[in-house]
């Protein structure tokens, strides 16, 4: 029974709210429930309040929110937005580890049984859902030193593709594989690392191009000049201060070939199957249209293009491999002007 003043006894409250006695204590002894005061036993009173305060608490516990967070909403009249969008976050993050989970166990069950310990192998290099930093540390070790920080980021950004939150068994294998890829290979001689030139300038013209070149590597059209390719040869042009010339353009189509690097190519390729269709072609595809549309000016077929290399831009190992040739690797004769 309620109490002359208005007052509710523990157990009366519980009744109300449904709950049990250990309940309404557990909240209270934590300061989410006041009393309104002891009765002249010394049990606990509650007011008509708290049975609002109290269904309030359990709708947020319903939610998985911890006592913390529930204290906070309580006393706090603009946290329940935050906390919400907090907790928002780690269910989605939990989601999409179950959903990786799901489709490694489906690209297991799924694969012929010679092929599994290879893949077991494969996912047991990968966090479940996995992150990029294996990835990013590959091209900020590929990256020229004095490419300053902020260009070095967006290069980066750029070249580091994002796991889906909800993956396919194909795509779990593409990327451990990936994953694989820059774990255990040396990274490539830095871009250019052989020629005196000037990555700040080099970078964000290759970024460019590759946004000029993107619609028509979606669409599928042949490689060709205009203004992708322009943007392009500008960029390694100014980059080793030089100007665009018909000599130019043949002395860096053949940089483009001597200097490509298989491990890059290989990264553009995976990364290329494990982007989305609304992601867009990736640096590395445009740099490959690009390389073949600067060949094709010269007669040479599209089909015989150089392999992509760092953030699309081609690699040394090639040039590396020439040295002890006549002519110094990547270097056209001194009368071009490079």
């Amino acid at each position: 029974m309620t109490a002359d003043d208005g007052r509710w006894s523990i157990g009366e409250l519980a009744e109300r709210a449904g709950v049990t006695v250990k309940t309404v204590r557990f909240y209270s002894d934590r300061g989410l429930l006041p009393e309104a005061g002891r009765s002249g036993g010394g049990h606990r009173r509650y007011g008509p309040e708290a049975l609002d305060r109290l269904r309030l608490i359990r709708s947020l516990r319903t939610l998985d929110l911890p006592v913390s967070d529930v204290g906070r909403v309580l006393d706090e009249d603009d946290a329940l937005e935050d906390v919400v969008a907090r907790r928002l976050s780690e269910v989605s993050g939990r989601l999409t580890a179950l959903r990786w989970r799901e489709a490694s166990l489906r690209l297991l069950r799924d694969c012929p049984p010679e092929q599994r310990a290879e893949r077991l192998r494969l996912l047991g290099d990968v966090s479940l859902p996995p992150d990029t930093t294996a990835l990013a540390r590959f091209w900020r070790r590929t990256l020229p030193v004095r490419l300053p920080a902020a260009l070095a980021a967006t290069v980066v950004d750029a070249a580091v593709p994002q796991p889906p939150a909800d993956p396919t068994p194909a795509q779990v294998l593409i990327f451990a594989r990936l994953h694989a890829l820059v774990a255990r290979a040396a990274p490539p001689v830095v871009h250019l690392a052989d020629l005196e030139h000037r990555p700040a300038l080099l970078y964000p013209g290759l970024g460019e191009a590759y946004d000029l070149a993107a619609p028509a590597v979606r669409a599928g059209r042949a490689p060709a000049g205009g203004e992708a390719l322009d943007r392009f040869v500008a960029a390694y042009a100014d980059a080793l201060g030089a100007r665009d010339t018909r000599a130019f353009r043949r002395g860096l189509a053949r940089l483009m070939v001597t200097s490509a690097d298989p491990l890059i190519g290989r990264y553009w390729q995976l990364a290329g199957e494990l982007a989305d269709e609304q992601d867009g072609p990736t640096p590395g595809a445009a740099h490959g249209w690009l390389c073949a549309a600067l060949k094709s000016d010269f007669g040479e077929p599209p089909g015989s293009r150089a392999l992509p290399g760092p953030d699309g831009a081609p690699g040394s190992q090639g040039a590396q491999e020439a040295r002890g040739s006549q002519e110094p690797p990547g270097v056209v004769p001194s009368g071009w002007g490079w």
